[in-house]
């Protein structure tokens, strides 16, 4: 029987990607699960805003992994946490936060190669050897390439592609399962990126990139909702409380 890292591993397919529509605690997990779910992933946004803190490694490691272990209580499917940076100034510190993720039942991570509060991106050879070490763990390895981040796709899509391909090859090198590449939508630099690709490409939805079926033409192994659900959630809340506070009737009423 496959365990948990294994199973994980194996619903990244090229052509036929795995949906992750990320949660922020186990509440949203179980919820989630019983919608169909295949796996359960975090995204860091929601879970440092439910807790009232920001983006950006706010979230103390303990509290991270105190929310990981409760989800994981919740489900029996794996589940991938964002580790955002990776939570270590150098590689033995990432490898050290990354372990604690796989002992408290932790089947995955993100870890982008952007540090906590930083544009530019961490030099190559210093990101593969910080992927290296969060890889050593034994846990499938998202590595987060944000070289499209704030750029245009449709007027440098080609020198983006081949950066990031560039990447791809030493994030794989470095022992990573996978490559999520956020904030594309341009098909043909998708379609680009899966094809040269060594690793299964993960991307961030947003409405320029179609439904799964699309994405899946393009070759991608897995679709990421990042904060979106957490945004969509909160924006119920609001407007139902609005409603409720003015004196009307919620939409729950039925």
């Amino acid at each position: 029987m496959m365990d948990k890292i294994e199973q994980f591993r194996a619903l990244h397919v090229p052509g036929d990607p795995l949906v992750l529509f990320n949660i922020w605690d186990a509440g949203s997990a179980r919820v989630v699960a019983k919608a169909g779910a295949r796996a359960i992933a975090t995204g860091s946004y929601g879970v440092a805003e439910s807790l009232g803190l920001s983006d950006g490694e706010t979230v103390p490691l303990d509290v991270v992994l105190a929310n990981l272990e409760r989800i994981v209580s919740v489900t029996d499917l794996p589940v991938s946490i964002d580790m955002e940076s990776g939570y270590g100034d150098t590689p033995e510190e990432v490898a050290a936060s990354v372990a604690k993720a796989r002992e408290a039942g932790a089947a995955g991570i993100n870890m982008e190669d952007r540090m906590p509060d930083e544009a530019a991106l961490v030099p190559l050879a210093e990101q593969g050897e910080r992927l290296a070490a969060a890889a050593s763990t034994g846990l499938f390895v998202n590595a987060r390439c944000d070289v499209f981040r704030g750029r245009d796709a449709a007027a440098e899509g080609k020198a983006l592609v081949a950066e990031t391909l560039e990447r791809a090859r030493a994030y794989a090198d470095a022992g990573a399962g996978g490559l999520f590449v956020p904030f594309l939508g341009d098909a043909e630099c998708i379609a680009a990126i899966c094809e040269g690709s060594p690793l299964p490409v993960n991307i961030l939805w947003s409405p320029a990139c179609g439904d799964r079926a699309a994405l899946a033409e393009l070759g991608v192994a897995r679709i990421s909702h990042g904060h979106q659900p957490w945004a969509a959630a909160m924006a119920m809340l609001g407007r139902e409380a609005e409603t409720v506070l003015g004196g009307g009737i919620p939409s729950y009423a039925g």
